[in-house]
């Protein structure tokens, strides 16, 4: 029997998080400070308070989720519990990769806000607004959407973003392109074709600015071995060295999420419990539509903590 941790991406934040994990841990509270000092902003606030269209911005809203997971990560600390020995493996959705490789001690939780933060300008900054777009299909089988995503590129790019299973693929694109793939799998047969409310077209190759920025900021950082074995986004395999780790972060940048494929490795290799570790209860939610024979648990407020622990 092993447990895993799993850390949430953007999506999951909400104007509150984490302000009664600071309130009943000191330990919390100072995450909050590093990432502020870090930042050289008070981010902490914008967390707590809001508003909350300044919050999702994506460079507001990736420090934010991770600062939030690291703050349950040192609530369980202060209980005594310790990543080493009691995880098997750590993983996160997009972002939540650096969640997870910070918990790990990959990096520091500064560095970790800083490069968040770089990640979400770069990102912002790699397509003109307006350009790209992202849509969800509900209820299509893979291979349906990739061809419908080749049918509606024509030279363009339009991409399987997020493999995030229980039957909901992300793609992403150039705008026409994106729209053209969302009602051709609605003709295919979707039970829905959303156009998703996002400021760029995430995990996609019109990304590759981005990916050159990460690249560059992730050389100047210091790098360890994580303290567990974190699995890739990109790959779906589990790494503890430090220069394919940045490799596979400069890759998921363009590359596809493939949490549904997470999950099942997690099954395939001994795990039975996921712990999602911050804000919200999207993964716990995704995990039990891909695998019901992995108990799920949500780990964002002092309450749960205590009860994590206890399970722990």
């Amino acid at each position: 029997m092993a447990v895993a941790f799993t850390f949430p991406g953007q999506g999951s934040q909400a104007v509150g998080m984490g302000k009664d994990l600071a309130d009943a841990f000191p330990e919390a509270r100072r995450i909050f400070q590093e990432v502020d000092d870090a930042l050289g902003e008070n981010l902490s606030k914008l967390i707590w308070e809001g508003p909350e269209e300044t919050l999702t911005l994506t460079a507001n809203a990736q420090p934010a989720l991770m600062a939030v997971s690291l703050a349950v990560i040192r609530a369980l600390e202060s209980r005594g519990f310790s990543l080493k020995g009691k995880v098997a493996y750590v993983a996160g959705h997009s972002l939540g990769e650096y969640s997870a490789l910070a918990a790990a001690g990959f990096v520091s939780v500064a560095d970790a806000a800083r490069l968040l933060r770089i990640r979400g300008n770069a990102m912002q900054a790699a397509v003109p607004a307006g350009e790209g777009a992202m849509a969800a299909i509900i209820g299509l089988e893979q291979a349906d959407v990739e061809a419908a995503c080749a049918e509606a590129a024509k030279g363009s790019v339009c991409q399987i973003a997020n493999d995030n299973g229980g039957g909901q693929l992300v793609i992403s694109g150039a705008r026409a392109a994106v729209e053209l793939a969302a009602r051709l799998c609605t003709e295919k047969g979707a039970k829905r074709a959303l156009m998703l409310q996002v400021s760029a077209p995430f995990h996609s190759a019109l990304m590759a600015p981005a990916a050159n920025v990460m690249r560059e900021a992730l050389a100047g950082v210091a790098r360890n071995a994580p303290v567990v074995p974190v699995l890739s986004n990109v790959t779906v395999s589990p790494s503890s060295d430090p220069d394919e780790i940045a490799r596979r972060l400069v890759e998921q940048i363009t590359g596809r999420v493939r949490w549904r494929e997470t999950v099942e490795w997690f099954g395939a290799n001994g795990v039975t419990t996921l712990y999602e570790i911050g804000a919200g209860k999207v993964l716990s939610g995704l995990a039990r539509r891909i695998n019901r024979d992995i108990a799920t648990a949500s780990v964002g407020t002092s309450a749960e903590v205590e009860a994590a622990m206890a399970a722990l």
